[in-house]
């Protein structure tokens, strides 16, 4: 075999040789595209595995960690939560619309192979500067196609973020969120066990949309890849909604051993990677597979990343009960093969063997690889500019142009077009910190959110990985809810270059750092590496998935300001830091200077804190002060709950720094005075800075600092900013 075929799929000359080694002779064109796919970085982690290895992932929740199709936390009573967080980065580069949809349908499938029924829908995006058209194109799209998906399967989306930077223009980041519950003796894996039991393709026909589709996101994007169209797959979500309602009966009824969607890699990761978890073998006969396309080869076969398809190993004996439940619901459901002991996949095409592989070759035997790390030489020249030395005098005009920065302003163009109601659960709807849904039949309600600042990674790896990871848990905490656990996605660059693999390393470490003090166990995520176009990188992006637990639906905790007179309270300490702000990004185009340091015992205690006021009772409202500083997050409180506030300060910060600085650790809270001395023992008892700012009062922002008035504006003034910033620029 010429080695430009092993190339071109994306084997290096060493990897190849490693598979002769392997087989003991030389593959055939069909192995060789079934290692190329499952050896790609999408699929094997071959770099970043043994860094991955630091974060924590066992806690007193956890059900199921990595290495499943999605992580699984108890939360009593017999029930547990499945969730898990994907990419779509390049096929929504190239086809924005079908790229975000086929993201939002695959993330969805991880969810139910785990026998859970999905119940949210979230997401994270980022795109470049929306003034340009190409990145309206892309926003519209893939906010289009998220809509699309989620809403016809029912799934409501119930929370998320967007962010805008330049660093995305070419290569915008997709990042697919799904949450599910299960109970616990309905808790499916994708293993496949027994020998002699069938192997089952179910769902809808193979198609040649997607081969490759793995390879294709573990490569940089380039003027060629808008020629690899085919690479995107298309979805169909009414397809899925009936899989979804067929695969429940199977797990009502435990007719299953084992199921396993098929994503990447389509029939090639799922035969490979069901038997290496069971340590077995299959004899599969593709000739078998159904099919919507005319002289498909096996190659194509095995590669196809067709939509809506699992493999299923069902019980002994129940394969035409689990065919007459696929025929009810309008699905194909066919047996294609059986399990075997022997740990070989042999693949048949009719009576011709196309391809026999050990099948722990294409999952434990990928080689592990420990790419060089290099300090990026930008570093000591972004960190050098003196941000604290950016003021501007005149602050309400500061404000209202923060407010309507795109990555600030309100997100209601984008949720609006989701369902977020269907269900009937969510009970805090998007637009807050993170969003509440009941437990249906129990008093229980579940806080999901998912957080990232790229920015600061691209500052600071160490120091942005812990604050993903806290302020995730921050909105999580404002609700009420307790933080369990954290599915990830981390969104880099190439990692051959020395200085993206030290980015990525600083960032895991920060992650796990924080994870491990916060108490939140990592169960599930995802890499995504080669997120570059023409070789210049995102910023290094990891996004945040987090549920919570709040055991009384009752004590729920809201954003917005609500009781007039209410004391205004800050948890937490300002400082004087602006670097890698968006008022410095605003006001100078700068992302510079250092981001905001985090204490993660101070953080801890200050979630801890905000719980505790809530589970008392003692507090109206809590919002997270993050991005866009105190000034935003009073901003936001008056929107939210249509109440202004009185502020009256001593500060000698510099006022840049008092109103738009991004330090961490602080929580805004409104609280009725009768409570007021209470609430500040409980802090003073936990160690957190409890401030008094003002009052809510009337229908204006009012902010005095020494005496000084900064800032008065009416509250609906700043909402005009807010919420019309994205439509204007949309039109």
């Amino acid at each position: 075999m010429e080695a430009k075929v092993w190339r071109e799929m994306g084997l290096t000359d060493r990897e190849y040789e490693l598979i002769k080694e392997i087989l003991k002779r030389e593959p055939n064109y069909v192995e060789v595209g079934m290692f190329a796919v499952m050896w790609s970085e999408h699929c094997s982690y071959k770099s970043s595995r043994a860094v991955l290895k630091k974060l924590p992932t066992q806690g007193p929740h956890v059900l199921q960690g990595p290495g499943e199709n999605a992580g699984i936390v108890d939360i009593g009573e017999g029930l547990a939560v499945a969730f898990k967080v994907e990419s779509h980065n390049h096929p929504s580069a190239i086809e924005p619309f079908q790229g975000a949809a086929t993201g939002v349908g695959g993330i969805v499938r991880d969810i139910f192979t785990m026998g859970a029924r999905p119940i949210a829908n979230l997401n994270s995006l980022r795109f470049g500067d929306l003034e340009k058209p190409r990145s309206r194109y892309l926003f519209n799209g893939v906010v289009n196609g998220i809509g699309w998906y989620g809403n016809c399967m029912g799934i409501p989306t119930v929370a998320g973020e967007v962010y805008f930077d330049n660093s995305y223009a070419g290569n915008p980041i997709v990042n697919a969120m799904c949450v599910g519950l299960v109970k616990h003796g309905d808790i499916a894996r994708g293993v496949a066990a027994g020998k002699g039991n069938a192997v089952m393709v179910v769902g809808a026909r193979t198609g040649r949309d997607g081969i490759h589709g793995c390879t294709f996101a573990s490569e940089e994007l380039s003027e060629e890849s808008e020629d690899r169209r085919p690479s995107v797959q298309v979805g169909d979500p009414f397809m899925e909604k009936l899989l979804l309602e067929a695969c429940q009966e199977l797990t009502a009824k435990n007719l299953i051993v084992g199921m396993q969607d098929m994503g990447a890699a389509g029939l090639t990761g799922c035969v490979c990677e069901m038997a290496s978890r069971g340590g077995t073998g299959m004899n599969i006969d593709i000739s078998l597979v159904p099919r919507r396309e005319k002289g498909m080869t096996p190659y194509e076969v095995m590669l196809s990343e067709s939509q809506e398809r699992m493999l299923i190993v069902p019980r002994a004996g129940s394969e035409e009960e689990v065919k007459a439940i696929f025929s009810k619901w309008g699905l194909e459901a066919v047996v294609i093969g059986e399990v075997t002991e022997d740990g070989l996949l042999n693949i048949f095409d009719g009576e011709e063997k196309v391809a026999c592989i050990p099948a722990a070759a294409l999952t434990k035997g990928c080689p592990a690889y420990s790419p060089e790390e290099r300090e990026p030489a930008y570093l000591k020249e972004v960190r050098e500019i003196d941000s604290g030395k950016y003021s501007f005098g005149n602050w309400n005009k500061a404000l209202l142009k923060v407010l309507s920065s795109p990555t600030i302003a309100s997100k209601k163009w984008v949720y609006r077009q989701y369902d977020y109601m269907v269900q009937t659960d969510t009970v805090i709807v998007p637009g807050g910190d993170a969003a509440l849904l009941r437990v249906k039949g129990t008093s229980k309600a579940l806080a999901v959110t998912i957080d990232g600042n790229g920015r600061y990674c691209y500052l600071d790896p160490f120091c942005g990985g812990a604050i993903a990871v806290a302020e995730a848990a921050r909105n999580i905490v404002c609700t009420g809810a307790r933080p369990l656990a954290v599915t990830d996605c981390l969104n880099f660059g190439n990692p051959e270059k020395p200085e993206i693999f030290w980015q990525f390393r600083n960032v895991i470490e920060g992650m796990s750092k924080a994870c491990r003090v916060l108490e939140t166990p990592v169960v599930s995520g995802n890499v995504s590496f080669y997120n570059e176009t023409a070789g210049e990188p995102v910023f290094p992006t990891p996004t945040v998935g987090m549920v919570g637990l709040l055991e009384n639906i009752e004590k729920r905790c809201k954003a917005g300001f609500s009781g007039e007179g209410d004391a205004v309270v800050l948890l937490g300490e300002s400082k004087d830091e602006l670097g890698g702000s968006e008022y410095l990004k605003i006001m100078t185009g700068l992302v510079s200077g250092k981001p905001p340091v985090i204490d993660l015992e101070l953080e801890k205690a200050v979630q801890e804190c905000c719980l505790k006021l809530i589970d008392q009772g003692l507090v109206s409202s809590a919002h997270d002060c993050s991005e866009g500083g105190l000034a935003v997050a009073l901003a936001e409180g008056c929107i939210i709950g249509g109440r202004g506030v009185k502020i009256e300060m001593i500060s000698d910060l510099n006022p840049a720094a008092l109103l738009f600085g991004e330090s961490q650790s602080r929580i805004l809270l409104t609280v009725p005075w009768e409570h007021i001395s209470k609430a500040e023992t409980v802090s003073l008892d936990l160690g957190v800075p409890f401030n008094i700012l003002g009052r809510v009062k009337g229908r204006s922002l009012t902010f005095i600092v020494n005496g000084t008035k900064f800032i008065d504006l009416e509250v609906g003034s700043m909402e005009r900013e807010w919420l019309e910033a994205i439509p204007c620029l949309m039109s």
